[in-house]
């Protein structure tokens, strides 16, 4: 138990004092990243960058926790080339196509079918492959407000730790890296609520939407596919809406909007903070609603409806405060 502790403890402490660093850098004008046009929900963006020493962190300790070679050699191609275009905009191809590879790379040393069976083997592959690209850019999309991001590694890490004590199968892989992930979480959550002092910026949200994708299938193939598919569904319902409503709508999918659900709680006037709660709550109810999944099968696909009904309910509550005529955008931010 100790070497989960201080495992933990050494995630934490790298990605706090690692992101303190990065901000002193960042205010000293070392590394030049500007936001500003790509972060309508900012009247003054902090610079973005804190995901660099996040994802160091996350580097180092999966690697002392013994993860595959692949997957860290998948999360620095991703890290790298999503810094890049923190610096100077990669092209969306380049982009789509590196995610792409990094997934296949993770693949090729992940043997057993995420689908239990129900498709051919290369079909399970493929369908596994573009949800998970999709899952990396839907985790980046949803990087728009203080503390959203980082709320979101902390529940899904809770989650999965949850699962595997709920099941007495603590500790395993699947546990320690989902503590790592929530000591990293944690520590840059100190930087970046509400005033957040530093962003994850692309060079963070992609890689880290890349590990918390890794997790959740690996929570599927390890025997929890219900709560695989509920510890993410908050992220999962507001940006998958959103981008099917902007194309039905003819908008640019790329281009910054505040078009997301948890964008226009705080378009009605809502703190960053305040909206942050929310989803955490929200997180903790997936939580529960995933545990029960695991320990009573039989109604586990009931979960599962529940869970997307919760955020449904949460979503259209947004929705609704959104369009009320009386508020005031950043008025309280």
């Amino acid at each position: 138990m100790t070497f989960y502790i201080v495992l933990s403890l050494s995630a934490f402490l790298i990605s706090l004092l690692g992101t303190r660093l990065t901000i002193v850098a960042l205010r000293k004008k070392v590394v030049p990243f500007d936001p500003a046009s790509l972060r309508p929900n900012y009247q003054k963006p902090p610079p973005a960058g804190g995901g660099i020493a996040v994802v160091m962190g996350l580097i180092i300790c999966l690697l002392v926790a013994d993860i595959n070679y692949a997957i860290i050699l998948a999360t620095f191609m991703l890290a790298a080339v999503s810094l890049l275009d923190d610096l100077i905009r990669v092209p969306l191809f380049i982009r789509v196509l590196v995610q792409t590879l990094a997934v296949l790379i993770a693949l090729s040393v992940m043997n057993t079918p995420v689908f239990a069976g129900m498709l051919s083997p290369w079909m399970d592959k493929a369908v596994t492959a573009i949800l998970w690209v999709w899952f990396i850019n839907l985790f980046n999309l949803m990087d728009g407000i203080d503390g959203i991001s980082a709320t979101e590694m902390i529940g899904i890490g809770m989650g999965l730790c949850l699962i595997t004590v709920m099941t007495d199968t603590f500790p395993n892989a699947l546990s320690t890296y989902s503590l790592i992930i929530v000591a990293a979480g944690s520590g840059f959550l100190w930087w970046n609520w509400h005033p957040a002092k530093i962003l994850l910026g692309e060079a963070g949200s992609i890689p880290i939407g890349f590990l918390l994708g890794y997790l959740l299938i690996l929570a599927a193939t390890s025997g929890y596919p219900y709560a695989a598919a509920i510890l993410p569904a908050f992220h999962v319902a507001d940006a998958t809406i959103t981008v099917l409503r902007r194309l039905y709508n003819g908008k640019k999918l790329f281009a910054a909007h505040t078009d997301h659900y948890y964008q226009k709680a705080v378009r009605s006037g809502r703190r960053h903070d305040s909206v942050a709660r929310y989803v955490f709550g929200i997180n903790f109810l997936l939580i529960f609603q995933a545990t029960f999944s695991v320990i009573d099968p039989a109604l586990a696909i009931f979960y599962v409806a529940l869970a997307y009904a919760s955020v449904f309910m949460m979503l259209g509550y947004f929705d609704h405060n959104a369009h009320d005529p009386d508020y005031e955008p950043f008025s309280k931010l």
